[in-house]
């Protein structure tokens, strides 16, 4: 059983229909990616299943328990958290009072601590930057920080909306190894990204989403040959 099912799912914006079913699964451990162009239903993918725009119809399962119609915040003791697209951090809030928010619905409080060590082991510059507030960082070390409060949730699925989005290549690297080692780590992820070539390079395996239908999956290999996928997200 994947631990996220997507079924059929379409979502609207008042009338506008956003995602015309899309359907997806993701095997825990994994990493897979949900590229395509702006505007194509990728962020509003992540919507639906993190609760945020709730599917007008389709169904959603996670760990075999349907959670279409989930509240956002119990969907998130429920084992998904999200980093959002524009990173959105507490801009006047320290580094260190942005991943404790992101630990607020935990219970375990004795493991709070452990976990931002382990956020500060992936994100050195955090570490850093413990006092700073979060308005005042650049966007790569905002995206990073708005990763790490995702990953403060202590989720089973991490789901990341376009990290590399208006940063510096070169923390575009760092991130994309950071996130190959969360996953090494145990967390599944599901990615959705624009960098077709940095998503694809760190996932098994991806869908394209295309006006909001899965016009083509397969293995991130496989995508990365693909004559249409270069051409369209590959600049080939």
């Amino acid at each position: 059983m994947p631990l996220l099912e997507v079924h059929e799912l379409h979502t609207f914006y008042g009338n506008i229909e956003a995602l015309k079913g899309v359907s997806l699964t993701v095997e825990e451990g994994e990493v897979v990616t949900l590229i395509g162009s702006n505007g194509a239903g990728k962020s509003t993918t992540l919507r639906s299943i993190s609760g945020l725009t709730p599917p007008r119809e389709g169904s959603i399962k996670f760990d075999g328990t349907e959670i279409g119609e989930v509240p956002p915040q119990e969907i998130v003791q429920m084992g998904i958290s999200q980093s959002p697209e524009g990173r959105h951090v507490f801009s006047r809030m320290t580094v260190r009072e942005n991943l404790d928010l992101g630990a607020y619905l935990r219970k375990d409080r004795s493991d709070i601590d452990r976990d931002i060590e382990r956020v500060f082991a992936l994100f050195p510059r955090l570490k850093e930057r413990e006092r700073q507030k979060g308005g005042t960082m650049s966007g790569g070390e905002q995206q990073m920080l708005a990763i790490g409060r995702a990953l403060m949730a202590n989720p089973k699925l991490l789901l990341l909306d376009e990290p590399s989005m208006g940063i510096a290549p070169i923390l575009v690297e760092r991130i994309y190894e950071t996130i190959a080692e969360i996953n090494r780590q145990g967390t599944t992820i599901l990615l959705v990204e624009q960098n077709a070539n940095y998503a694809l390079g760190v996932s098994k395996r991806g869908y394209v989403l295309e006006t909001g239908k899965i016009a083509l999956e397969d293995e991130s290999a496989k995508l990365l040959t693909n004559p249409d996928v270069q051409k369209a997200y590959l600049g080939a």
